[in-house]
C-alpha cells in the first residue's frame, strides 16, 4: 500500500512537472538554416581601411530554453574554402598555407563549453578550432527573436560578436601589427526540429 501511494505520489509530481514545463524537460533543438545564417569578418587592411568578408557555407544545431538558460549549447560548422571577400586572387591567398590552409585544415568549428546569462543574451564561451588549433572564445550573444514561419516551422534567432587574433590560431603571415586582431559578427537562424 505503502510503495502504490509513493508511485501514485511519484506520477503526479511528473505530472505537474510536465504540465509546468509546457511538457518541455529539455531544451529546445534546433538545426541552423544555412541560408539565414551568416558568418562574417573583419579586419584592419595596413591600419587605413577595413577589409570585410564572410563564410557561405555554415551549418550545425543548437540547444535553447528561456526557463534554463544557462543549460544552452551550440555547435557550428564552417568550411574554411567557402571564404569571401568578393576579390578571387584574394579569396585564393586567403585559402592557402599562408592563412587558413584549406586543403589541410577544410573546416573550422565552434562548440559551447558554458553559457552565462539570461533569456535574452549573454556570454557564450566555447572551443574554437581554426587551423588545427583549439581555443577557448567568448562570444556576447543577443537573442533576436523566436516564432513561427510562414511555412509551418518554428524558428530562433541569436546575433553574436567575437573577436581573437589570428596568430593565436597558428596563422602567423605578416599583413602589419593592424592586422592581427580579427572581429567578427554572427547571425545564427535555427529551425527546431519536429
Amino acid at each position: 500500500m505503502k510503495k502504490q501511494i509513493m508511485r501514485s505520489l511519484a506520477s503526479a509530481t511528473l505530472a505537474l512537472i510536465v504540465v509546468l514545463t509546457g511538457g518541455r524537460l529539455m531544451a529546445e533543438e534546433y538545426d541552423i538554416d544555412p541560408l539565414h545564417s551568416f558568418v562574417e569578418f573583419r579586419i584592419q587592411h595596413l591600419g587605413f581601411s577595413w577589409l570585410y568578408g564572410r563564410f557561405n557555407q555554415v551549418e550545425g544545431n543548437f540547444a535553447f530554453d528561456d526557463s534554463a538558460p544557462e543549460k544552452s549549447r551550440f555547435s557550428v560548422e564552417i568550411k574554411t574554402d567557402s571564404v569571401d571577400t568578393k576579390h578571387a586572387e584574394r579569396d585564393k591567398h586567403l585559402r592557402s598555407k599562408d592563412f587558413l590552409d584549406v586543403s589541410n585544415y577544410p573546416k573550422a568549428t565552434f562548440v559551447t563549453r558554458s553559457f552565462k546569462g539570461g533569456k535574452d543574451g549573454g556570454t557564450l564561451v566555447g572551443g574554437l578550432t581554426l587551423h588545427g588549433v583549439t581555443k577557448d572564445i567568448s562570444i556576447e550573444v543577443k537573442k533576436v527573436g523566436e516564432g513561427k514561419d510562414p511555412w509551418g516551422g518554428y524558428r530562433s534567432g541569436f546575433h553574436g560578436t567575437t573577436s581573437f587574433k589570428k596568430s593565436d590560431f597558428g596563422i602567423t603571415f605578416d599583413i602589419g601589427p593592424a592586422g592581427e586582431l580579427i572581429e567578427f559578427e554572427l547571425s545564427v537562424e535555427g529551425i527546431k526540429r519536429k
